[in-house]
């Protein structure tokens, strides 16, 4: 899967997750890492209504890799519990079309909907940003514009019908005397991943080359700092090409869905 570039760190407070959509519907592509702070965020999973009963189990069984936001009507671009004004084909940055084994990026999914597609919102980590950024905590991926490193673990998720395969991790590192405080911010954030599940050494999830990642960008430990790892809601990717679904859809890696729900709506 192609990596985006970085973006900028452009200053967005006061934004909202409106205005972020109608960037994205007006053409505008990049992260939304640090857009529109206090805005939940989400991953976007679209499939053929025949695998969504058993796609919505999967993530019912992996809660905290998979916190379901939203489950659409068939055939229906919109997801009203999330945001009023949105339309799932052209109001995320970039997407990334799978068809065949292949995918492809793109910028909206007009030329590509289809009737018989479901859409799912998975909760994203980003929606603990504005969380920790009120604590004080230093966000040294922010500050970079990077989504930060994500892994495949050695770890199982759930397997529910043709859904299974790796837990994913994201990565992101702290100063060690916030460490406390970063995991008691998240652990009341269920519904952005909730507390961490590991600190310190990656090879304890089966992550050898953590300067390589599966996806995002590399973002090592400096002194002074511990590494914290997150279920990721990629655990929902992973599952789908495992279960070789023909043709579905996700967000492009770091173009997130930004809704109009904020952080304390999902605690």
């Amino acid at each position: 899967m192609s990596r985006p570039a970085a973006s900028p760190r452009i200053e967005t407070a006061g934004e909202t997750g409106l205005a972020v959509r109608r960037a994205a519907r007006a053409g505008r592509d990049g992260l939304t890492v640090g857009r529109a702070p206090g805005h939940v965020q989400a991953n976007l999973v679209v499939l053929p209504e025949r695998f969504a009963d058993d796609f919505a189990a999967f993530c019912a069984a992996s809660p905290a890799a998979c916190p379901l936001l939203g489950r659409g009507e068939t055939g229906a671009a919109g997801l009203p519990a999330l945001a009023d004004d949105l339309d799932l084909r052209t109001d995320l940055p970039a997407y990334l079309v799978h068809d065949g084994g292949t995918a492809r990026r793109v910028g909206d999914l007009r030329s590509v909907w289809r009737d018989d597609l479901v859409a799912f919102a998975i909760g994203c980590w980003f929606g603990a940003e504005a969380a920790l950024r009120a604590a004080g905590i230093r966000l040294r991926h922010v500050e970079l514009g990077i989504q930060g490193p994500l892994f495949r673990t050695d770890r199982p998720a759930a397997s529910c019908g043709p859904f299974a395969g790796p837990l994913v991790v994201s990565m992101r590192p702290f100063a060690a005397a916030d460490v406390e405080t970063v995991v008691s911010i998240t652990a009341g954030l269920p519904r952005s991943h909730g507390a961490p599940i590991h600190a310190g050494d990656p090879a304890a999830l089966g992550i050898r080359r953590p300067e390589t990642p599966d996806w995002g960008e590399p973002l090592m430990p400096e002194p002074g700092e511990t590494a914290l790892f997150w279920p990721c809601g990629l655990t929902a990717l992973a599952a789908v090409e495992a279960a070789r679904v023909p043709f579905f859809i996700t967000h492009a890696p770091g173009a997130m869905l930004v809704t109009d729900l904020l952080e304390g709506d999902c605690r």
